[in-house]
């Protein structure tokens, strides 16, 4: 079964509409929107008047969102804390999907696309579109004048998948459910796929390379990354890519870090006199106590001029990244010299 998108530029009756393909200014009903609402709490909601959003700080009507700019703060109704309206990206998007399937995370995503040089009208074949995360990234990467075909072998996520790239105006796509290892990656309405790049997040990978070799470029170096969890899965794939004439062979691990850099006041001898006197005060006279630099007392903000900092660093929290070994190749078509 192959499902197709319109493959038509925007017309100007959805122009202005959410899309991650175009950015838009101004919040309308029935666009997507990710309130943010901590670093782990993400969340996509569909603007429809007379809905809300319950959160920790309240609930949050969805008509005092219509007409704001994206990226508005909205103060809770309780009178504290606040959420951001935020503009979906791929990024973020991967941060608060509904997860179908395992997700390629930004870290890896970013270097796929840097590493097989996805640019502005390449055409991609993506089998295993799973959750749809990396789909959107390739989209965006992509534009419009290129097109991505997306396969899945799984047909209720292939459907949902489907669904949320025509609710995102993803209009350089083709989706199809397929099982691309048995039948290969032909599409009966598409004769020239013609793809240059290929990203294969399946669990038999070398069961679909001896396919590609009808829907690739003939033309064009031909770059391909392979998303594999095991090292066993990692070797058949490999051997595969060399049977089949693939070239620079090379697996690659992302490992990713987070740094934090903050302000830590400068601690001198004289604050600990002072904490100390103070302490004996209160001691003596059990009244509120002031401002002392070793967290009790008066509340002081990071960075405030009347005290001396010093720039630290720290790593932060895990991140989700190493989730598979990336196998990187590339095929270079024969060139005919009669």
């Amino acid at each position: 079964m192959n499902m197709k998108a319109n493959n038509n530029n925007i017309s100007d009756s959805t122009s202005n509409k959410m899309s991650f393909l175009k950015y838009k200014d101004t919040i309308e009903e029935n666009d997507l929107v990710l309130a943010f609402i901590g670093r782990e709490n993400i969340k996509p909601i569909k603007i429809k008047l007379g809905e809300s959003l319950n959160t920790r700080y309240g609930v949050f009507p969805h008509d005092s969102m219509i007409g704001l700019k994206y990226g508005s703060q909205i103060i809770s109704p309780k009178g504290y804390g606040f959420i951001y309206l935020l503009y979906p990206t791929p990024e973020l998007w991967t941060l608060s999907l509904p997860h179908r399937t395992q997700i390629v995370y930004t870290p890896d995503s970013s270097y796929i696309i840097q590493r097989l040089n996805v640019i502005n009208g390449s055409r991609v074949i993506e089998a295993g579109t799973g959750s749809g995360s990396f789909s959107h990234s390739f989209a965006r990467t992509i534009g419009e004048e290129g097109k991505l075909f997306s396969y899945e072998f799984h047909e209720p996520r292939f459907k949902q998948a489907k669904l949320e790239f025509e609710d995102h105006n993803l209009n350089n796509f083709i989706i199809t459910n397929r099982d691309v290892c048995n039948d290969g990656f032909e599409i009966s309405n598409e004769p020239n796929i013609n793809a240059d790049i290929v990203f294969l997040d399946l669990p038999a990978p070398w069961e679909a390379i001896p396919h590609l070799k009808n829907v690739i470029s003939n033309n064009k170096k031909v770059g391909i990354c392979c998303f594999s969890p095991c090292i066993e899965q990692v070797v058949k794939t490999v051997e595969s890519l060399q049977e089949n004439g693939w070239i620079e062979i090379e697996m690659t691990s992302i490992m990713a870090k987070k740094w934090e850099s903050r302000k830590e006041m400068v601690r001198k001898v004289d604050d600990a006199l002072e904490r100390l006197r103070d302490v004996m005060k209160r001691q003596k006279e059990e009244k509120d106590y002031g401002f002392n630099p070793f967290g009790k007392g008066r509340r002081v903000m990071e960075g405030d001029s009347e005290f001396e900092w010093f720039e630290v660093s720290k790593t932060g929290p895990e991140l989700k990244s190493h989730t598979s070994y990336l196998t990187f190749a590339y095929f270079v078509p024969t060139i005919n010299k009669e």
